[in-house]
């Protein structure tokens, strides 16, 4: 069921927004003349509305740099005079809470690490209850759907209607070409569920490395995600954190030329004709689908019974590796993903050895 809290658009509280939201700066602060210098640089391009700059940085392991500290609120301050762009960074507790509502930043992000704790995120919660702070968050470290809603819900309860999601992927379970692993159904589960929140996409945080960033930016405005936050630091070389993931301005510039954003719907009625036959035809399928699936379903019960009868374990395993290859070759041989059939097939035996299990353990 989709979760209606009272969320503003972008445009509430940014009403200078006339492109997808473009938050940018860098992984961390680390003088004030690398702030200025790279903000100004950025200022120069339009379509950057908010400038980022990571104060706090706390890391899996001690002993690399942790973030300059709340001098680094002072130098957003400066940005913000300077260049008149809106300014934010990550607050991990109640205290960097405090520390930048009082320097009156424009933007707080929580961090996927905090997010995963509902104890951390209600403590920021309680202190910005009564605000008009704009509050963005990030995904939990795991593809959690309930427990990134639920740090939503802890802000609208709080009296917090400027909400943002942002989508940096989650710690991978084996090693990919990626820092983290986008799981994009994660994202459209959370878009089916809120659909009145604006989501935008980490690029930087998801790829670790310079080389990917395009090629996920481009995949979230395929996505129909509203911005894209992304790292920019003025020599990334030299970077104290994260120096793989970050662009230069001009990098960054060149990186949103090449970028196509998409279109929610398009006004050619030929267009939206042909789609609606189309998304009729795939109805169809999947109501033969999902008949096929039950008939299928009878049919395990039968084994499961006759299992049960003869005194025989509900998980054949020669019998599922013979399936699985099987299934495997014929979808190859019908032009389907190797991935997806293996993954949509172990789910269907699962869910079989489950059945055949329960008749089993009844009466």
């Amino acid at each position: 069921m989709a979760l209606e809290l009272e969320i503003n658009p972008i445009k509430h509280w940014l009403p200078q927004l006339n492109n997808p939201l473009l938050i940018a700066g860098p992984c961390s602060l680390e003088s004030e003349e690398q702030a200025m210098e790279t903000a100004k640089l950025l200022a120069k391009d339009h379509r950057v509305f908010v400038y980022r700059g990571g104060v706090w940085k706390p890391r899996t392991r001690p002993g690399s740099f942790e973030g300059i500290g709340s001098i680094g609120l002072k130098w957003l301050q400066m940005v913000r005079e300077e260049t008149g762009l809106p300014v934010g960074t990550e607050v991990a507790n109640a205290q960097h809470t405090e520390e930048a509502l009082k320097a009156g930043l424009d933007v707080l992000w929580i961090g996927a690490r905090s997010t995963a704790s509902p104890f951390v995120v209600q403590e920021i919660a309680d202190v910005v209850k009564g605000t008009d702070a704009v509050v963005m968050v990030k995904n939990p470290v795991n593809p959690d759907v309930q427990l990134w809603m639920g740090a939503f819900e802890r802000l609208s309860q709080a009296g917090i209607k400027n909400l943002v999601a942002i989508h940096r992927g989650f710690t991978p379970f084996r090693e990919t070409q990626y820092r983290n692993y986008p799981n994009w159904q994660t994202v459209i589960e959370l878009r089916r569920l809120m659909p009145n929140l604006p989501i935008i996409c980490d690029p930087s945080h998801i790829a670790g490395k310079r080389e990917y960033l395009f090629e996920i930016a481009q995949k979230a405005f395929d996505m129909g995600l509203d911005g894209l936050m992304l790292e920019s630091h003025r020599d990334p070389s030299c970077a104290l954190s994260d120096k793989e993931q970050q662009l230069t301005p001009a990098d960054l510039g060149k990186l949103l030329d090449r970028l196509v954003i998409r279109n929610v719907k398009s006004e050619n009625k030929q267009f939206e004709n042909q789609l609606e036959l189309l998304r009729s035809r795939i109805d169809v399928i999947d109501k033969e689908l999902l008949e096929l699936l039950s008939s299928r379903v009878e049919i395990v019960k039968q084994i499961g019974q006759y299992k049960k009868e003869n005194n025989v374990t509900a998980l054949q395993i020669n019998r599922w590796t013979e399936l699985m290859e099987k299934r495997v070759s014929l979808g190859e041989k019908l032009n389907l993903n190797p991935t997806f059939v293996k993954i949509l097939f172990q789910l269907i035996h699962e869910d079989s050895v489950r059945m055949q299990t329960e008749i089993m353990d009844s009466e």
